[in-house]
């Protein structure tokens, strides 16, 4: 179903010269979306919406190098991608995201040092930037700003290195986020020699399948004993439901898990689903299901309550109980039970290999 609204907003976002004007489209975008939500197939929705944070992203990006030229520092030295990590990496941005960011680039010949000034200036105004237009900073600075997180591809291979050699719990977490890295503007062939050196250093460390598989059951389903839901207890939240981590983020870290097991490079989802059957790790009617259940809940993430604070987008992935039709009821619990069925088969399979 085209949408020449959308479409037409795209095309000036494209051609945006300042950061305020890019704002300006960006509420655009945001106030047309959120009314066509009710009305659109969820994945119709989900990567038309991701198209445009998208195009905001790169064109935040194209700015920012505007800046440096204008400030005289020339054009970027050497090759490079801007990474999006998180729901940005998977495509599977709500309305509101925060940035979840880095930079891999190309290792120069000469003047290293310089040519790490130029990239940790550059990041810093891209961050600025995307502030500007309401995207909030990740509250664990997993951003392109922070220097570990801005890299060139001899350093990521070292920190990648590290990682894998001391599996610590924060080390496990940042792995389990690579994962989810996809490039949003530049060289992309960076982002595969990243996941080169990624996927190779994970079939040479295969005990870290087992912290892996530790951080990805983590976060239990909100679904109780008897079959209920379980609502937050206390806070302003009391009596809401936690979809982001309750119902999301479990189903989202199983599959992940499967997919780094088999060295599936697909970041989102539902196209993590379609390859573990590809990969003859996941059957037809299981991936059926699967499917069907994360769209439920992706769709339900998309209707959690918004916040605009101090000019930025956010949400913490809490729905009011109230929202749910009894015909969402049940929908949320038939695919609760099949994330804690999924979670299950995660932990037979991967302590499976290690056995």
């Amino acid at each position: 179903m085209s949408d020449p609204v959308r479409l037409q907003l795209l095309k000036q976002i494209g051609s945006a010269d300042h950061v305020e004007g890019l704002r300006n489209l960006r509420d655009q975008v945001h106030e047309h979306m959120e009314a066509l939500l009710p009305t659109r197939p969820v994945e119709q929705f989900n990567e038309q919406l991701n198209e445009v944070h998208d195009a905001v992203i790169e064109r935040s990006i194209i700015l920012a190098e505007a800046e440096m030229a204008r400030l005289g520092k020339g054009s970027p030295p050497v090759p490079y991608a801007y990474l999006l990590f998180g729901s940005g990496g998977r495509k599977e941005q709500t309305l509101s995201s925060d940035q979840d960011s880095g930079i891999v680039y190309r290792d120069p010949v000469t003047d290293s040092a310089e040519v790490k000034d130029y990239f940790k200036e550059l990041s810093e105004i891209i961050v600025q930037n995307l502030q500007g237009v309401g995207y909030p900073p990740c509250e664990g600075n997993v951003l392109s700003s922070n220097q570990e997180w801005c890299l060139s591809l001899s350093e990521w291979g070292s920190k990648l290195d590290h990682w894998f050699e001391e599996p610590a719990w924060e080390a496990v977490r940042y792995l389990l986020i690579i994962a989810d890295g996809r490039g949003v503007y530049g060289d992309f062939g960076l982002v595969e020699e990243l996941k080169d050196l990624y996927f190779t250093d994970m079939l040479n460390h295969p005990i870290i399948l087992k912290r892996m598989l530790d951080n990805t059951l983590r976060h239990k389903v909100l679904l109780g004993f008897f079959g209920q839901l379980l609502k937050e207890q206390y806070g302003v939240d009391a009596g809401s439901l936690d979809i982001k981590y309750g119902a999301y983020i479990p189903m989202v870290n199983s599959i992940r898990l499967l997919s780094i097991q088999e060295g599936i490079r697909e970041t989102s989802t539902l196209e993590r689903i379609k390859m573990l059957v590809h990969a003859g790790k996941m059957s037809e009617k299981d991936a059926v299901i699967y499917d069907q259940a994360f769209r439920i809940l992706l769709r339900l993430r998309l209707m959690t309550t918004e916040q605009n604070s101090d000019g930025l987008y956010a949400n913490n992935g809490k729905m009011s109980s109230r929202k749910l039709t009894k015909e969402m009821t049940d929908e949320l619990k038939s695919s609760l039970r099949l994330g804690k069925k999924l979670q299950r088969a995660v932990f037979k399979q991967t302590m499976g290999r290690l056995t």
